[in-house]
């Protein structure tokens, strides 16, 4: 079947269309339907199964004789560490750790926090809690203890599982002292906490109340897959709030399981066997899908990779992996490739390696800037997908389905909603606006299976933050247009559409403009507040390595150039270059924080920033500029 043909066949019937797509699940009691909508708009799929996440993602492919494929495979260059995990030996692994858990007291319904460095006992933990049916909610390893016990007060956990440390470029994180700070904070002490030692530093336990990883198992027996309903939350993902606290995203584990397939094959089209590496980590959504529970539910092997596109030694890492273990499929930031770009802009180290196992490159997470899919098509000549998901939905929303038909790749947009989605554009009223014309991107309720279904304790909350706004309808948070083929473009945030002298005008058209000229390794524009026009666009340039022109001259150049592709009507005229740009651990730009600065707002030091001292030379490029102004 063609896209088109598949896409219909689910608009004509969701239903038939998802319980077809539930027949590759091993159930212990199969659905009696798809979706339960006694509560909308609050909606459930498969709600009356029974089944285990764990049997699905580990045992079965035991079970069908394939215990000897390899499941995991651990790459830490800067542990200088390799080693392969078959599904047999996880199996064992993961029983074992669950049976540890058992022993102390968790069972069925109970919170686990999983604070944990990219290793493969990250995947082992959540693993080990869906086998019991207790829930996980991983944190960021290395959060800061405040925003640990913030999540810990909230999910209120039986159990804490940590590393002893995450091991970063040049210096070792200490996880221990962290979580101890945390579990002072908190007002909710968990009963114990299982510590997994790493010879790079071995944490002191506190007597009664820490268990050493592997001594934790003596005498215990390991523990078999527990069967849960398909309503039963499979775990919590801490997402950024705008309050300051953060949003408990629910998974349902039935619709997590069927989606989850689903998406191997049709999107990512990955046979059982394949190699898939998802270069992310476990502490964010796609370590969650694409790490974790997605390669294993579909018999793939998946890579565990600790360490950075640059520096762990050099921009050659992700193609080492890539040859060294014959991935087939790679999934990263877009962020990513623009680190790598910046140190070799001419792809280098790309030529150093056989990276012909390498079929299809995936970039999420943020905008791909249309420059960036041009320089990985070219140095890699496979086909480069943007596509767009996020937390909340824990799988992609528009994509390019390429185990069903690879549709034509249209630069700047991740292509077009994936069954399930009816994605319309509104204006602010609800209705929906012309093609090419931009709105809010809101998706028509139902959601598919496997997305959030509520906030972890906080349905108000989840109404008020995604369904209150357009009745009827699923909210995104993000602004962007379709066009006449119905290919979908995400612009930008909601919030970093500006209003230029009552024109709303997209941030993220504008730095698609900023990062096509070739000495731009990375940008960032945000609106600054301005009396006349209400706001004004500014820009920050990335400059790559070895540009010979003057930092001046970049800026006249890049304001030329918005003027021309985009209008005098932008009002571009402010930009500056910086060494660097204020991100999130996985890479997203604090576009808002830039703003707060520039506006000479108070604001909250965001708990995911992955170098809060970026913050201080930003101000003082803003400074220089003459902001905050007045």
């Amino acid at each position: 079947m063609t896209y088109a043909e598949t896409y219909a066949a689910w608009k004509a019937d969701p239903e038939a269309y998802w319980m077809k797509a539930a027949e590759a699940i091993d159930w212990v009691t199969p659905p009696s339907k798809a979706l339960f909508d006694e509560n909308a708009p609050l909606y459930e799929w498969f709600k009356d199964a029974e089944v285990n996440t764990c049997y699905n993602a580990v045992d079965r492919h035991v079970d069908a004789g394939r215990g000897d494929q390899v499941a995991i495979i651990y790459d830490s260059p800067v542990t200088d560490t390799k080693q392969k995990i078959t599904y047999s030996e996880l199996k064992t692994r993961v029983a074992s750790l669950a049976g540890a858990l058992r022993a102390r007291g968790v069972e069925k319904g109970d919170r686990v926090i999983i604070y944990m460095p990219m290793v493969p006992e990250a995947l082992e933990a959540m693993l080990a809690c869906s086998r019991l049916g207790a829930i996980h909610s991983v944190v960021f390893g290395g959060f800061a203890s405040n925003e640990l016990a913030v999540r810990i007060d909230d999910a209120q956990p039986k159990a804490i599982i940590a590393g002893s440390c995450g091991i970063e470029p040049g210096r070792v994180v200490h996880y221990k002292p962290l979580l101890d700070g945390a579990i002072e904070m908190a007002a909710h002490k968990p009963e114990f906490c299982v510590i997994f030692q790493r010879e790079q530093e071995v944490a002191t336990l506190i007597e009664g109340r820490d268990y050493d990883w592997h001594d934790v198992r003596d005498g215990t027996e390991p523990a078999e897959c527990v069967p849960v309903s398909g309503d039963h939350p499979a775990y919590i993902l801490y997402t950024s709030g705008t309050t300051g606290q953060p949003k408990g995203v629910v998974r349902p584990t039935a619709g997590h399981l069927v989606a989850l397939n689903w998406t191997m094959k049709n999107i990512y089209d990955m046979d059982p066997g394949d190699v898939f590496w998802a270069a992310s980590d476990v502490g964010w959504v796609v370590g969650h899908s694409y790490i974790c529970y997605a390669p294993l539910i579909s018999g793939n092997t998946t890579i565990v990779f600790e360490g950075k596109p640059v520096g762990t030694p050099d921009a050659g890492t992700f193609w080492r992996v890539i040859s060294e273990h014959k991935v087939k499929s790679f999934f990263t930031a877009p962020t990513a490739f623009r680190a790598v770009k910046r140190v070799d802009p001419q792809g280098e180290f790309v030529k150093k390696y056989d990276l012909s196992s390498l079929k299809i490159i995936f970039l999420a997470g943020e905008r791909a800037d249309p420059d960036t899919i041009q320089w990985a098509e070219e140095k890699f000549g496979v086909p480069v997908i943007d596509h767009w998901w996020q937390t909340e939905t824990g799988y992609t929303i528009a994509g390019n389905p390429m185990g069903i038909e690879r549709l034509p790749v249209k630069i700047g947009s991740p292509t077009v909603p994936m069954p399930g989605y009816d994605i319309q554009i509104l204006d602010d009223g609800g209705h929906p606006v012309a093609d090419g014309e931009l709105g809010a991107i809101a998706v028509k309720l139902p959601l598919p299976p496997g997305t959030l279904p509520t906030l972890w304790n906080a349905e108000d909350r989840f109404r008020k933050s995604y369904l209150d706004t357009f009745p009827g309808y699923y909210e995104t948070g993000d602004a962007g247009m379709k066009d006449e083929d119905g290919y979908l473009y995400i612009m930008a945030r909601t919030d970093d559409v500006i209003n230029v002298a009552g024109h709303r005008l997209s941030t993220g058209g504008m730095e698609e403009v900023l990062a096509s000229h070739p000495d731009v390794a990375e940008c960032a524009v945000i609106g600054v507040t301005d009396q006349l026009k209400g706001q004004l666009p500014l820009g920050f340039l990335c400059l790559n390595s070895g540009t010979e022109k003057s930092a001046e001259d970049v800026c006249k150049e890049c304001v030329t150039l918005v003027r021309e592709k985009i209008g005098p009507v932008a009002a571009f005229k402010l930009a500056c270059v910086v060494e660097r740009l204020p991100k999130t651990r996985s890479g997203k730009i604090l576009r808002g924080t830039m703003v707060s600065i520039a506006d000479g707002k108070e604001f909250k030091m965001p708990a995911t920033i992955d170098d809060p001292a970026i913050l201080d030379e930003i101000a003082e490029a803003l400074r220089r500029l003459g902001y905050p102004n007045g």
